[in-house]
């Protein structure tokens, strides 16, 4: 067993317990940028990883009932058998030394999408919230909600996921939750993350299949990271009710963002460059959306913050009396 990968293994269990994401697009990162891991076989070993880890976060969905699974069944159509062909793929690009490039490549591409995923799904959740707020959108119906499967879309969906999924390791839990957000947008967010964690599940196990029989799979490195990402997923699921989930999500977009950058070759100057003015003009950005949705500039996350710092302050001041 090696303990720094148990240690990375725990860091990436409790970020996927906190928010859902991150496990293939932390996980492999940081195996190719910090532990010098060829990118097809970190590819290789994170999947089987997630192909333990995911059947957890799905039995506790489908127990709970909060899974389309008619829209499982098409997504699967297309991931499955496409989740393996992106294995071939990888294999098919060229020699060994050329697999590794094009592995690496495409992990970065896919991050940056990943990275925007997170921003587009922050922003949908925020216009619905002003939506409601205003009393121009009903609230959630109690109860469960009809969704009518959308066959042709669901599986073009599921066919490109498999295959960004086969060749990455990325996108069961972030690319595809973000186009079933736009093709089912009825659909609440339980079961939005029930049904893309239970289609994942033989999507995953497709492409770890792939990876064992034509990868680079090593499995003292995926046991050194099982050892810490199963109590890393447990410790996060019970930390996920007390963390803010919007400075989680904004973290999680910086660190899959700076390894894009460093995955397409940016050197340290360039990543920090764009790394602050990306964050800079984001946070222009959004200040200006949620002023033109109704909201406040700032979100609550910070204003509580603020206001608990004067509430410090003015307590402290007080017990001190006068002078």
């Amino acid at each position: 067993m090696d303990l720094l990968l148990t240690l990375a293994g725990f860091f990436v269990g409790i970020v996927v317990g906190l928010t859902g994401m991150g496990g293939g697009a932390l996980m492999t990162p940081v195996l190719v940028l910090f532990f010098g891991i060829p990118p097809l076989a970190a590819v290789s070993n994170d999947l089987v990883v997630s192909a333990v880890m995911k059947p957890v976060g799905a039995l506790v969905h489908l127990r709970r009932g909060t899974v389309y699974l008619p829209i499982v069944g098409w997504l699967c159509v297309g991931s499955v058998p496409c989740a393996f062909a992106g294995v071939l793929i990888s294999r098919q690009l060229g020699e060994s030394g050329d697999v590794q490039e094009v592995t690496k490549f495409a992990l970065g591409v896919a991050l940056v999408i990943a990275a925007a995923g997170l921003v587009y799904r922050s922003y949908l959740r925020m216009v619905t919230k002003a939506k409601r707020r205003a009393g121009t959108l009903p609230p959630e119906p109690p109860g469960e909600v009809v969704i009518r499967p959308r066959p042709l879309p669901t599986v073009a969906v599921g066919a490109l996921g498999g295959v960004v999924v086969g060749m990455t390791s990325v996108g069961s839990g972030s690319l595809i939750i973000i186009a079933m957000l736009s093709l089912y947008p009825a659909m609440k967010a339980a079961g939005l993350v029930g049904t893309d964690l239970v289609q994942a599940v033989p999507l995953v196990i497709s492409a770890a299949i792939g990876h064992i029989l034509f990868g680079d799979f090593e499995l003292n490195l995926t046991v050194s990271l099982l050892i810490g990402c199963l109590p890393g997923v447990y410790l996060g699921a019970r930390l996920s009710a007390h963390a803010p989930d919007g400075i989680v999500r904004r973290a999680l977009t910086v660190v899959l963002l700076a390894s894009a950058l460093k995955l397409l070759g940016a050197s340290n100057v360039m990543m920090v460059v764009i790394l602050v003015a990306v964050a800079v003009l984001l946070s222009v950005l959004w200040m200006y959306l949620r002023t033109r949705q109704g909201l406040p500039a700032r979100s609550r996350i910070f204003t509580q913050a603020r206001d608990q710092r004067a509430a410090r302050r003015a307590t402290a001041d007080s017990n001190q009396g006068p002078s």
